[in-house]
């Protein structure tokens, strides 16, 4: 929000220097992110009286002679039409900077310094000034908007600096408002801040009018909708009459980016900026049955608003209408076809609350973000609704742009704007802060913030303005009286169950760190999606209707349909993010996440959901296989010090055939495949994609595992390799598994082939395996490592009917 110090000064006598300003709203919860100052590239400008203007024969130029006071006096070449002996006008002396224009001479291009030259043989000393060339608009002072000299006050001291004649003496603060200070989105919200840090008080605006008899018989006004709108207020005025603002308004509209339109509609703005409360002017000639009506829009009801765009609307969008139609989308923006005119000879004054969860989602549903939305978005209070029309009446009168009648209505939900009673107890406050601060302290701050303060004892009573609905008990005093006392009061001190550690990453952590490490080493990138999916995600995945995944949390407030719902498997964000890849031409890749899912344990919920950590894989391209996936596997098992086995499985959204359950000590932990070819055509994907999903959180009570070291053996090892002929039905990690449990002695079992046909029955394959041992503390006898041989294939008949292949 950009307030400028010269407005802040209307309220507040203020007398330390911007940037000392700028320190004491940062102190008291107000970060100012810039503090800008308006004429900043405008240097050692001055006030010129030309005391002569000769014409420079056969051209447009003039030759002047320019007194400038005690800077001396100067010879400058001019252009300008409207240069004249007599004249004061803005002279840039030599070394002065200004702002350099396109040739269209209403264009800024840069910033120029001002150097001694020569036109048409004559030498020019400086450079008389327009208002473009000093970034003065027409608002800002009248007269910067011609295409010639700026013209300077009869009266202004010739050789004095012209910024504080032009304004451009001012500074702007951009301050970040935070969303619990509603109250402070405006001039004179923050006034009320610095009134109280400076500890000086604060002057009001004038909120006085005076109505005349006059009414408007037999108006109405009909609020539908309470709920989304606790309070309307509208007041008639009569006896129009459509002109320009004055200067100053128009100068403190255009310092804060506002073009100036006419008096009526200036004043809503200028009212708006000055007190938070977005306002109104409907012409009445354009308001059919002499009517109000604020309601719910019907299904498929149309408006045109102010910028001729046409919304279609629906319940969820609040209205105001007249006797027959909508004039304006409630909150946002008014109706075209009862916009201020010229001819607007009798207005209607609106000022509202609307709630802000509407106003937020109507602009959000319609795409449509404006001033006033943004400061409903964000709260305004009733006592704003009411103090702003009194304001803007009493500008109407200060202007002399209308009369006021006695025509006002005022519906409402019955909230007071009058202060409340609060009582907290000084200990819980001091409490909350970990330091004592003096009642006498207590009390000045409070009252420096209009809070009415007594203390009695223990106990604290105030009066809560009915701007300050942040307020809500004893810690909320307890920021209101740090941020005036001062933040370097609190004494650091750790919290009463806060231990010394020497820091460090602890044990998860340090397991999460090396399973990425390992991953990156397998040549795959970190991912980082939203916890939030679609529930078209859901859909995509082929779940069948009764799945876990699909009992998910539906978000309150999402940002869009998109992101609605919190993720209960991380396969949905991965294959998007695969899609996306191949779509922007990366055919192959790897990519992993480490991320939570979200289960709760009821719907609706009742208790906070279980947050369980899962590490997803997605590899694509036309070099990987469902095997190079599970290399990947068999690389964070070695990495955790476990072993992983793998079922067969299926899942909805994985290739039926190349799908296998993984399985840690008999504990299914996760799941790996490839991709199936309906999700891939949706997704449209140009290479394979394989998918592996493991809940760590399961793992976790491994994380204590290190390596062991196991000596080399002194004796020679041996080897054999084994063809074995068995149901195709039986997994290589069955086989492997019965040999492992066979021999004490296997140190390695390694596939090397697998085949099919020829001598091999129809429902039958062949596994080649080549089979490792290490003796222990004596070498193998003669015949040990073929009585092992026997062992095993013993076992593998009786466990799996395998024989050896002949």
């Amino acid at each position: 929000m950009l307030v400028p110090l010269s407005w802040l000064k209307e309220y507040v006598e203020i007398k330390v220097s911007p940037q000392e300003l700028e320190k004491k709203l940062f102190s008291c919860g107000f970060e100012v992110e810039e503090l800008i100052e308006v004429g900043k590239d405008i240097s050692n400008v001055v006030v010129g009286l030309v005391e002569e203007c000769e014409p420079i024969p056969e051209t447009h130029l003039h030759v002047c002679r320019v007194n400038a006071g005690t800077h001396g006096t100067f010879q400058v070449c001019c252009g300008a039409d409207n240069v004249c002996a007599g004249g004061k006008f803005p002279l840039a002396l030599i070394g002065a900077s200004v702002y350099m224009t396109a040739k269209d001479h209403k264009t800024v291009e840069g910033v120029m310094t001002i150097k001694k030259g020569k036109l048409r043989g004559y030498e020019s000393e400086g450079m008389l000034c327009s208002g473009v060339e000093l970034g003065v608009s027409e608002n800002m002072y009248p007269g910067a908007g011609y295409n010639g000299l700026l013209v300077l006050p009869a009266d202004a001291e010739v050789g004095a600096d012209v910024k504080p004649i032009l304004g451009l003496d001012d500074y702007l603060y951009d301050v970040s408002i935070t969303a619990n200070r509603p109250d402070c989105q405006s001039i004179l919200g923050l006034a009320r801040e610095v009134a109280a840090v400076l500890g000086e008080p604060l002057k009001e605006p004038s909120y006085e009018y005076h109505e005349t008899e006059v009414k408007k018989d037999g108006f109405t006004v009909t609020v539908k909708a309470p709920d989304l709108c606790p309070r309307y207020i509208g007041h008639y005025v009569y006896d129009v009459k459509i002109g320009q603002s004055p200067l100053w308004m128009r100068r403190r509209l255009a310092l804060v980016g506002q073009d100036a339109i006419s008096n009526i509609v200036d004043i809503t703005n200028y009212v708006m900026l000055e007190m938070g409360q977005p306002m109104h002017a409907f012409d009445c000639d354009y308001l059919e049955g002499n009517a109000i009506c604020v309601r719910r829009a019907e299904e498929e009801e149309k408006i045109v608003t102010l910028d001729s765009q046409e919304y279609t609307l629906n319940s969820n969008h609040l209205v105001i209408c007249d006797g027959v139609k909508p004039v304006a989308l409630a909150g946002v923006m008014g109706g075209l076809n009862s916009e201020i005119r010229e001819t607007t000879a009798e207005v209607l004054f609106e000022s509202a609350k609307f709630a802000r969860d509407n106003i937020r989602k109507t602009s959000r549903a319609l795409g449509k973000r404006t001033d006033a939305s943004a400061k409903y978005e964000k709260g305004v209070d009733e006592y704003a609704t009411v103090y702003a029309m009194r304001r803007a009446l009493h500008l109407i009168e200060e202007l002399g742009c209308g009369k006021v009648s006695s025509t006002h209505v005022d519906v409402n939900t019955g909230n007071s704007i009058e202060p409340r009673e609060m009582k907290v107890s000084v200990k819980k406050v001091n409490d909350v802060l970990g330091i004592i601060v003096p009642d006498e302290d207590i009390i000045r701050i409070m009252k420096n913030l209009s809070f009415d303060p007594a203390i009695c004892g223990d106990e604290l009573t105030i009066r809560v303005p009915a701007y300050r609905e942040d307020m809500d008990s004893y810690p909320d005093v307890a920021e209101e009286v740090i941020r005036m006392y001062g933040y370097e009061h609190v004494i650091p001190t750790f919290m009463p169950d806060a231990l010394v550690t020497p820091g460090g990453l602890n044990k998860k952590q340090k397991k999460d760190l090396k399973l990425k490490k390992t991953l990156c080493s397998q040549g795959a990138y970190e991912a980082i999606h939203y916890s939030f999916i679609s529930p078209a995600d859901l859909e995509l995945l082929r779940l069948p209707e009764d799945a876990a995944e699909r009992k998910a949390i539906r978000i309150l407030n999402p940002i869009n349909e998109d992101l609605s719902i919190m993720r209960t498997t991380l396969a949905a964000s991965m294959v998007n993010a695969i899609a996306r890849n191949q779509k922007r031409g990366n055919l192959e890749g790897r990519l992993f996440e480490m991320g939570k899912v979200f289960i709760p344990k009821e719907l609706p919920l009742t208790d906070y959901p279980d947050e369980r950590e899962r590490l997803s894989i997605g590899i694509w391209g036309n070099e990987e296989s469902f095997f190079t996936l599970k290399g990947m596997a068999e690389k964070l098992a070695k990495a955790m010090f476990v072993t992983f086995t793998y079922e067969p499985v299926q899942k909805s959204f994985l290739h039926p055939y190349q799908t296998a359950a993984i399985l840690c000590e008999g504990k299914e932990i996760g799941y790996m495949g490839k991709v199936s070819y309906e999700v891939a055509e949706e997704l449209d994907y140009r290479t394979a994609a394989y998918y592996l999903e493991i809940d760590l959180k399961s793992l976790e009570v491994m994380y204590d595992r290190r390596a062991v070291f196991e000596p080399l053996s002194k004796f020679a090892e041996e080897s054999r390799d084994l063809a074995l002929v068995m149901d195709k039905k039986v997994t290589c990690g069955e086989v492997e598994s019965v040999i492992a449990k066979s021999c004490a002695f296997v140190k390695e079992i390694k596939l090397f082939d697998v085949y099919e046909g020829g001598q091999i029955p129809a429902d039958k394959k062949s596994m080649a395996f080549t089979v490792r041992f290490v003796p222990g503390e004596e070498a193998f006898e003669a015949d040990a490592v073929d009585k092992f041989v026997k062992k095993i294939l013993k076992n593998l008949k009786f466990h799996l009917d395998i024989d050896l292949r002949s």
